[in-house]
């Protein structure tokens, strides 16, 4: 099974909007991919899931926004035993490289261009959910 980090823009993104993240996250949601996640992470989720800027976004961002948890009790919580100083320009983005690196992740999935730009950490890809789709699809074809 595929494991996977997503950052918080593609949860977000994913759970408000019809889009590509959404379609990430309904593969996690089917089994077919596995989230991995730290703390911290689910800290930051948890944080802006319930900021009013993206609550007042969707007439149902409450109802979503708990969909959103449901979704996230189906991930492997990791606790990361080593600090990765990856990301220069945005430290914090590190919290998810560290997550992947601990949970055995095959891929990150963003849309920052912090992480976007490294395109690999050691053997992980970092993706966006769109390249990430087509990858998934293309697999399932073999």
């Amino acid at each position: 099974m595929i494991c996977v980090v997503i950052d918080t823009n593609v949860l977000i993104s994913g759970t408000f909007w019809s889009s590509a993240s959404f379609h990430v996250l309904k593969l996690i949601d089917e089994g077919r991919i596995v989230l991995s996640v730290s703390r911290e992470i689910l800290e930051e989720y948890d944080e802006l899931l319930h900021r009013d800027e993206i609550l007042s976004k969707s007439a149902y961002s409450k109802e979503r926004a708990q969909t959103a948890a449901k979704l996230l009790t189906k991930a492997i919580i990791v606790e990361p035993s080593i600090i990765i100083q990856a990301v220069k320009d945005d430290p914090d983005d590190n919290k998810f490289i560290e997550a992947a690196v601990e949970g055995n992740a095959a891929y990150i999935i963003s849309q920052d261009n912090h992480l976007l730009t490294l395109k690999e950490f050691h053997s992980i890809k970092i993706l966006t959910p769109e390249e990430f789709l087509a990858l998934f699809a293309q697999s399932r074809k073999q």
